[in-house]
């Protein structure tokens, strides 16, 4: 009877483990398949060592990739005067076949600023390959080599790809070639600091420096997305990766190999997400849109009648749910075609015409404001402010504006900091520091409000609630 009580359970044993191994993925016939396209990029650049730094002594070549991801020439040191000798600063990076006549895709991180870039194929062979265009707006850069009869990759659709879907990536992290990883999708959509333009997918594949410009496989072999970006505070991998979906990848490829750059539209506004206290303060039920957080003069919404503290819901017919589908719709639409921009002002719905501009190749340069020391009572929110001087109010094109002295209290836990510049108050710009006081003032406590606040050369909305007077 226990034998057979014994066998019985080893055999359920064995079943599951059976069971959960046919569930897991098999990776071979996509390496097999797939491999022959990814291809190995070494990047020269004609550097000039400083005294602190001696030619053929510069680290491990294999991190040159992450310290060049970050704006970082090789291990940094202290510039002095008199000329320096020259060398050459390698660093290294994946690519992948699109057209088997030498068309190859990788980050426009991995080549920017290089003297020379060598494409090294699967089978051993190198190419002196040249760059046909590179858009750092969304890291891709597209390169050619004189080959033909090239594996290539086969293209997949990301929007297909499901969170917790297994994918894998090939490239040479640390410059070990043709290395293979995997994991699950992680999230879709992500928006990063700096990258509106991009709709990241997130992935717990161990991605390392090296891997940047690999692309990324569906469990059908497809691509469907370049590796580009990691999260790390040594280096390597620790399970957040991001890659730049193809399609988005494959609209910039045509644009580049068009013309050699990418024309974008420009609407000349600065939005920011809609929090739950901002849409409460604005009177709205729920934190669809994007916020108008500033306009810049001149630009196409300007002179389209958007204004600071509109909400945009719609954006050529299309809804606008979050901050971050804004900067993509905008960017996808025709310079100089006239589209309506939906906007939510003061409660009501509004809808406008915005010739669209083309977006200019540099941020332009606005309005800083300069932090001069001066004591005075705080207001009820905790400011400590002073009205600014005409030369401060022509740096802001003649808008009115209050200087932040010091931030206190309520303020102070809402992010508000000395040197920041007060513009609005709810969707009413500033006139004067009296006229301010005044508007505060009628505020119940316990209210939110929403204050327009420019720092550095960026605008945005702040909720600070009311605090009960003492």
């Amino acid at each position: 009877m226990m034998r057979s009580w014994l066998a019985a359970v080893i055999f359920v044993l064995c079943s599951a483990v059976n069971v959960h191994a046919k569930d897991l993925p098999d990776f071979t016939e996509l390496a097999e398949k797939q491999g022959p396209a990814v291809v190995n990029i070494s990047i020269t650049q004609n550097m000039r060592a400083s005294p602190t730094q001696l030619p053929g002594m510069l680290g491990d070549e294999q991190l040159q990739e992450f310290f060049k991801r970050f704006g970082i020439p090789n291990f940094p040191g202290q510039n002095g005067g008199g000329a320096q000798p020259e060398y050459k600063s390698q660093s290294l990076g994946s690519g992948f076949v699109i057209s088997s006549d030498g068309y190859i895709l990788t980050n426009a991180h991995v080549v920017s600023d290089a003297d020379e870039v060598i494409v090294k194929l699967f089978d051993k062979r190198e190419f002196k390959a040249k760059i046909i265009g590179a858009d750092k707006r969304t890291d891709v850069a597209l390169v050619k080599i004189e080959a033909t009869g090239l594996p290539k990759v086969v293209i997949g659709d990301p929007n297909k790809l499901k969170v917790g879907e297994w994918v894998a990536a090939i490239g040479s992290p640390f410059g070990l070639e043709n290395t293979m990883t995997a994991g699950i999708v992680s999230a879709k959509g992500r928006a990063l600091p700096q990258e509106n333009f991009v709709p990241f997918i997130q992935t717990d594949v161990a991605i390392n420096p090296g891997n940047s410009g690999g692309p990324l496989f569906n469990l059908a072999g497809e691509v469907v997305g370049i590796n580009s970006q990691i999260y790390s505070r040594s280096g390597g991998s620790m399970g957040l990766s991001f890659s730049i979906p193809i399609d988005v990848a494959l609209e910039v490829t045509n644009q580049l190999k068009a013309s050699g750059k990418v024309t974008r539209g420009w609407l000349g506004v600065v939005i920011q997400e809609l929090s739950k206290e901002l849409a409460e303060s604005f009177g709205m039920k729920n934190t669809n849109g994007a916020l108008v957080a500033g306009v810049e003069k001149g630009g196409p919404a300007d002179k389209g009648g958007v204004e600071a503290g509109d909400v945009i819901i719609k954006f050529d017919g299309k809804p606008i749910n979050s901050s971050t589908d804004l900067p993509r719709a905008v960017g996808a639409a025709r310079p100089g075609k006239a589209v309506p921009v939906e906007v939510l002002r003061k409660g009501s719905d509004k809808t406008l015409s915005v010739a669209i501009g083309e977006m200019p190749s540099d941020p332009s340069e606005s309005a800083q404001a300069n932090k001069p020391a001066v004591k005075q009572d705080a207001d009820r929110v905790g400011l400590i402010l002073k009205e600014l001087t005409p030369q401060q109010k022509k740096k802001l094109n003649g808008k009115n504006g209050l200087l932040v002295m010091d931030a206190l209290g309520a303020v102070a836990q809402a992010g508000i900091r000395r040197g920041d510049v007060i513009l609005g108050l709810n969707n009413t710009e500033v006139q004067s520091l009296e006229q301010f006081n005044k508007q505060l003032a009628g505020f119940a406590a316990g209210k939110t409000v929403a204050l327009l606040v420019l720092r550095g050369e960026s605008t945005l909305y702040v909720p600070v609630k009311i605090p009960s007077a003492k």
